[in-house]
């Protein structure tokens, strides 16, 4: 008898440096349980859960790791802030508020405990200011230092913000100005709390996120969360006065994609470049119905100083995002913050 034999020579596995950030969640989520009382899983910037009553529960967590969110010898009150903040942004683009919030700290054994106080205190000061109450969470001994933090926030029930909820015709909008957040901004920003259950309690947005990983990463989300496209008036984009300044080289303003992908800002970025792809902004970008567009700018400026901008309208091009500079309409071609692939 002859034996038949197997080619049992391992596969070339990929990293998750060559599939990327997405891919690797796509496949992560095809592997985790369900239940039925959630109403959002994984892809939006909050878990949405409905655990009977008047609202529904939002759930987020996010790290902070030293050299890869903030450098070495930042002041721990600003390392504490950003941990708190880069959550209270996430119901914030929920159109929630923020109730209760866990902290677990990672940091090398001979870190100065005045140095992790004054975390805590950065951290309790933000949650403090927006309601949201510390009550508890864990340590742990490791090589450097970390924040995980965990929020729990509410919303009204069925009244979550969600990214899917787009529809062509829509204006699309951003909050603040884009751009240079290493200059200090990603210390220091405000989560616009106050700004998302607005839009949410008057009934103006279809769709929302914050801006974490930069325009550029972020909109192409939203536009696969809600099956449409997006196209993008490049003049109309806030760049930040940070941006415009964060370099000193020649400067070019063609960001689009040329023949070949070669990228035609390598070597030196625009602001605008540095407006779509710095990431770290902590802005909400949004879509309101084309028919709602005129009230509701004037309502904005009647209820907010901060500074709010039309930047494109949602199409029926699905999963394509399209920046438009002048008569020149191409595929958008910057590329946002990325774990794995980059750092910041």
């Amino acid at each position: 008898m002859r034996l038949q034999t197997t080619d049992y020579r391992p596969q070339t596995m990929k990293s998750v440096a060559e599939i990327g950030e997405n891919a690797l969640i796509r496949q992560l989520s095809r592997l985790v349980p369900g239940r039925a009382d959630v109403v959002a899983g994984i892809g939006d910037d909050c878990a949405v859960v409905r655990v009977g009553g008047r609202y529904d529960l939002l759930l987020k967590s996010d790290p902070v790791i030293e050299r890869v969110h903030f450098p070495p010898g930042t002041p721990g009150e600003r390392i504490g802030r950003k941990a708190v903040g880069r959550v209270l942004s996430d119901l914030a683009a929920m159109g929630g508020e923020p109730l209760w919030i866990l902290m677990d700290l990672v940091a090398p054994a001979k870190t100065a405990v005045r140095r992790i106080e004054a975390l805590y205190r950065g951290a309790a000061r933000l949650a403090r200011r927006h309601g949201a109450a510390i009550v508890g969470g864990d340590t742990s001994r490791g090589p450097a230092l970390e924040l995980h933090v965990f929020a729990v926030g509410r919303v009204p029930r069925g009244k979550a913000v969600l990214r899917s909820g787009a529809r062509v015709g829509d204006r699309v909008y951003v909050t603040g100005v884009l751009g240079g957040s290493l200059q200090g901004w990603h210390l220091r920003f405000p989560p616009r709390l106050a700004e998302g259950r607005w839009l949410r309690e008057g009934g103006w947005v279809t769709a929302m996120m914050d801006v974490s990983d930069g325009l550029a990463a972020d909109l192409p989300r939203l536009a696969a969360a809600s099956g449409v496209g997006v196209e993008v008036e490049a003049d109309a984009i806030p760049v930040s006065p940070a941006a415009r300044c964060a370099d000193h080289r020649p400067q070019t303003k063609d960001i689009r994609r040329k023949k070949g992908g070669e990228s035609p800002a390598a070597g030196a970025r625009s602001g605008l470049a540095h407006a779509l792809g710095d990431g770290e902004d902590f802005e909400l970008v949004f879509t309101v119905p084309a028919c709602k567009s005129a009230a509701f700018e004037q309502a904005w400026r009647r209820k907010f100083r901060l500074r709010c901008s039309a930047i494109g309208w949602i199409t029926g091009a699905k999963g394509r995002v399209r920046l438009r500079e002048g008569d020149r309409i191409s595929a958008l071609d910057v590329a946002g913050y990325e774990h794995f692939r980059d750092r910041r």
